[in-house]
C-alpha cells in the first residue's frame, strides 16, 4: 500500500476570483496575449512572404507553415504531462522567453543581410514547440484565473482579442516587411518579451492545489498520458468534435497559404495581402462578440452542424474569383464562426474536465486537432505545385462538403449531454 497523500490545508488556498470586471490577473493574462498575439499574426504572413520573395517556391513557403505546425502532431501529450506536472506559470514564461530569442535570431540575421532557410525552418520549429506548451498551459490555467460562470465571456473576449490582432498583425506584417525584412520577426520577438513581463504581475496561482505523493506512488509520463487520453475517448462530443476540427484546420491551413499564392500571382502588394487577410481578424472579431449570445440560445449540436455548413458553402467563393475585394469578404464569413464554434466547444470541454487532468486532456484535443496544421501546410504547398489555385480550393471545397456531411450524421454531436444551470439536460437535433 502506498503512503497516504498530503494535500494543502483550506486555509492556504487562495480566494475564488473576482467578477470579470474587477479581475486584474485576467486583465494581466489578456494584456499580455493581446500584445503576443499581435507579434504572431505579423509574422506569420511575414514568414511566407519572405521564403516566397527569398526562394520563388510555394513548397517551400508551405514548409515554413509546416515546420512551425509539426510540433502540433510531435508534442502536445508530453507538453500536457508537464502543464499538469509543474507550475504552469513558470511553464509560460519559459516559453515567452524562448520564442523571444528565437525571434530575434531570425530578426538579427535578417537586419545583417543573411537568410538561410535553415535558420528560418529551426526557429519555426523551436517556435511551434513552445508555442504548443503555451497554448496548453494557457487554457489549461484559465479556469483558475476566472470564475465559472466567466467561463464563455473570458473565451470570448480571448477570441476578441487573437482576431483583432489578427485585423492589424496581418497588414502589418505586410507593412513592416515592405520596409526591411528583419522588423517583423523583432517586433514579435519584442511583443513575447511584453507577454512574459505581464505574467509576473499576475498573482493568482494558474492550477488548484495539488496532492503530494510520494516518489514510489507517482504515475510514469506514458500512465498519466494515458489517464488524458482515455478520459477524451470517454467523452463522444468531444471526440468527434476534436476530429471535426481537425479536418477544418488541415483544410484551412492550406486555403490560407492558397490565399497567398492566389493574390501574389494575380500581383498583388504585400500590403495589399495583409489586408486582405486581415480581413479574417475582422470576422473573427464580430463572430467573437457575438460568441456567448449564441452559445446561451442554440443548443451545441446546431453550433457545431452548422458551423461545418457555413464552411462548405463559403469555402468555394475563394476559388471563383480574383478579386481581393472578394476573398476577403469571404474569408471574413469563414472567420466569424470560428469563435462561435471556439467558445461553445472549449467551454463545454473545460467545464466537465476535472482541473488535475487539465493540462493531459487539453493536450489530447490538441494533438488531434491541431495535428493536421503541419499536414495541412504541406498538402497545401504540393497541391500548389502540381495544381492551380483555382482547383486546390475546388478540391478543399468538395473535401469541406465531406466534413459538414460527416457531422451532420455523427450521433455523438447530434446528441450531447451539456452543463446547464444547477442540472444536466439532453440534447438531441434530430
Amino acid at each position: 500500500m502506498s503512503a497516504p497523500a498530503v494535500t494543502r490545508p483550506a486555509e492556504d488556498l487562495p480566494a475564488p476570483p473576482p467578477p470579470l470586471g474587477r479581475n486584474r490577473d485576467y486583465r494581466m493574462v489578456w494584456t499580455g496575449s493581446a500584445v503576443s498575439a499581435l507579434g504572431s499574426s505579423i509574422t506569420s504572413l511575414a514568414y511566407p512572404l519572405l521564403v516566397l520573395a527569398a526562394t520563388g517556391s510555394p513548397t517551400k513557403a508551405g514548409l515554413v507553415g509546416f515546420a512551425n505546425t509539426l510540433p502540433n502532431l510531435a508534442l502536445p501529450l508530453h507538453a500536457g504531462v508537464l502543464v499538469d506536472r509543474f507550475d504552469r506559470k513558470k511553464l509560460l514564461i519559459l516559453c515567452d522567453a524562448v520564442r523571444a530569442l528565437c525571434l530575434g535570431s531570425v530578426g538579427a540575421a535578417l537586419l545583417l543581410g543573411h537568410f538561410w532557410l535553415w535558420h528560418v525552418l529551426t526557429v519555426c520549429l523551436i517556435e511551434g514547440a513552445f508555442t504548443v506548451l503555451a497554448g496548453i498551459a494557457g487554457q489549461a490555467a484559465i479556469r483558475n484565473v476566472v470564475r465559472r460562470e466567466d467561463l464563455d465571456r473570458a473565451f470570448a473576449r480571448s477570441e476578441a482579442r487573437d482576431r483583432a490582432a489578427m485585423v492589424v498583425g496581418k497588414p502589418l506584417g505586410g507593412l513592416l516587411l515592405g520596409v526591411t525584412r528583419s522588423l517583423p520577426f523583432l517586433a514579435d520577438a519584442a511583443s513575447y518579451l511584453v507577454s512574459l513581463a505581464a505574467l509576473l504581475l499576475v498573482r493568482r496561482p494558474f492550477q488548484t492545489a495539488r496532492t503530494e505523493r510520494p516518489a514510489e506512488a507517482r504515475q510514469s509520463a506514458a500512465a498519466e498520458i494515458k489517464e488524458g487520453v482515455r478520459w477524451v475517448l470517454s467523452q463522444p462530443f468531444v471526440r468527434i468534435a476534436s476530429l471535426l476540427v481537425a479536418g477544418s484546420n488541415l483544410l484551412f491551413q492550406a486555403l490560407f497559404l492558397a490565399v497567398i499564392v492566389l493574390l501574389h500571382q494575380a500581383h498583388a502588394s504585400d500590403t495589399a495581402i495583409g489586408y486582405v487577410l486581415a480581413a479574417a481578424g475582422v470576422g473573427g472579431a464580430a463572430g467573437s462578440f457575438c460568441a456567448t449570445w449564441f452559445r446561451r440560445r442554440l443548443p451545441l449540436a446546431v453550433v457545431v452542424i452548422g458551423a461545418n455548413w457555413i464552411w462548405a458553402l463559403l469555402v468555394p467563393l475563394v476559388g471563383l474569383t480574383r478579386s481581393p475585394l472578394v476573398i476577403g469578404a469571404t474569408v471574413a464569413g469563414l472567420a466569424f464562426v470560428g469563435p462561435v464554434w471556439n467558445v461553445a466547444v472549449e467551454v463545454y470541454r473545460l467545464t466537465i474536465t476535472p482541473d488535475e487532468i487539465q493540462g493531459r486532456t487539453t493536450s489530447a484535443v490538441t494533438l488531434v486537432a491541431f495535428g493536421a496544421l503541419p499536414l495541412g501546410s504541406l498538402a497545401g504547398g504540393l497541391m500548389l505545385s502540381h495544381l492551380s489555385g483555382r482547383a486546390t480550393v475546388l478540391w478543399l471545397s468538395a473535401l469541406m462538403v465531406l466534413l459538414a456531411l460527416a457531422a451532420t450524421a455523427s450521433k455523438g454531436v447530434r446528441t450531447v449531454a451539456v452543463p446547464g444551470r444547477g442540472h444536466v439536460r439532453q440534447e438531441d437535433t434530430r
